[in-house]
């Protein structure tokens, strides 16, 4: 009797040859990211073995997502770990890379991945000058520093970017950790990560300011008056873009515009400029799409070319202070 065909592995599954081999992990900056990265790796079968932290609260969460692993200084870090994880903020990476460079403490082999969204694995070329072996794997998420993030890692997309010869092991990684690759050129990260900064961390302040907003409305609990609407915006934004455009500037309701405006001054000035300019890029929108009548138009845009919006000039003294509400 034949023995079974052995199955064909999926397609989202990197092959045998093609996974890494199981490594020695390293983190320099116990932000948000790296210690979730971390635990996720081990979850699949890696090894932390250091991790950097400087203030309490990154060695707190170092503490509670990867215990026992030592704290120990950067260098330290890349002399024990095969992969190591640089999760510093932007602007610090480049220094971080030159510096390690520039002092031996890069390993010839050594697997370097940064999470940034704004660098490719250009930004690595220093410790790639050094032997390391450099990959750009950014998570498309957003972490609060607990446990919480090694869940949401599932299905997680990221940004990768990387030598050609390292692409397969770049991909592996992203699976293992349970995320999907997403390959970016070079090129295209600071594109790709504006695009995300404008849906992801706009929505915040936009969610934040709304809740606020309720509040002083005399809501008691905006966070469950928000959640169902937020939740069914985002699911048609998603499946259908700007066809599922809606409210009083996609209809061209420009007197109850007019009225937000007023209100927002009286009682939020400092939201009145983020709202005219959502809602002028929501009028150009909706009337480019079809679904704002032009004849309804005029009246609409007119009031949102105000700088008050229809209201009061922003210099009357009666108005309060103008974008600056503590």
């Amino acid at each position: 009797m034949n023995a079974p065909a052995a199955p064909e592995p999926r397609a989202s599954e990197p092959r045998a040859e093609d996974r890494p081999a199981r490594l020695t992990v390293g983190v320099v900056g116990a932000g948000r990211v790296g210690p979730a990265l971390a635990a996720s790796l081990r979850l699949a079968g890696h090894r932390p073995v250091a991790v950097s932290a400087v203030s309490d609260a990154s060695r707190r969460r170092a503490a509670e997502l990867l215990p026992d692993v030592p704290v120990v200084e950067p260098a330290r870090v890349l002399a024990l770990a095969d992969l190591v994880l640089l999760t510093v903020p932007d602007d610090a990476l480049p220094g971080l890379v030159e510096g390690l460079a520039d002092t031996g403490a890069v390993r010839p082999g050594q697997l370097l991945v940064h999470t940034s969204g704004r660098y490719g694995a250009r930004v690595l070329d220093p410790a790639r000058r050094a032997g390391a072996l450099p990959l750009a794997l950014h998570p498309a998420m957003t972490f609060t520093g607990t446990a919480v993030d090694v869940q949401r890692l599932a299905g997680c997309s990221f940004g990768v970017t990387a030598p050609e010869e390292l692409r397969l092991a770049a991909e592996a990684l992203v699976i293992e950790m349970g995320g999907e690759p997403e390959w970016i050129a070079e090129e295209a990260r600071p594109l790709y990560h504006a695009a995300l900064a404008l849906g992801a961390n706009h929505l915040v302040t936009l969610v934040a300011q709304s809740m606020e907003l309720l509040h002083k409305a005399g809501v008691a609990a905006p966070d469950r008056m928000l959640g169902p609407l937020l939740g069914a915006a985002l699911d048609n934004a998603l499946r259908s873009g700007d066809a599922a455009l809606t409210g009083p500037v996609a209809r061209g309701d420009a007197g109850t515009v007019a009225a937000h405006v007023a209100e927002l001054r009286k009682h939020a000035p400092a939201t009145v400029a983020g709202y005219l300019a959502m809602a002028r890029t929501t009028a150009d929108r909706a009337l480019a799409h079809g679904l704002l009548r032009p004849e309804l138009a005029e009246d609409l845009l007119g009031v949102l070319a105000e700088p008050s919006g229809g209201a009061a000039h922003p210099a009357d003294p009666a108005d309060g202070p103008q974008g600056d509400e503590r």
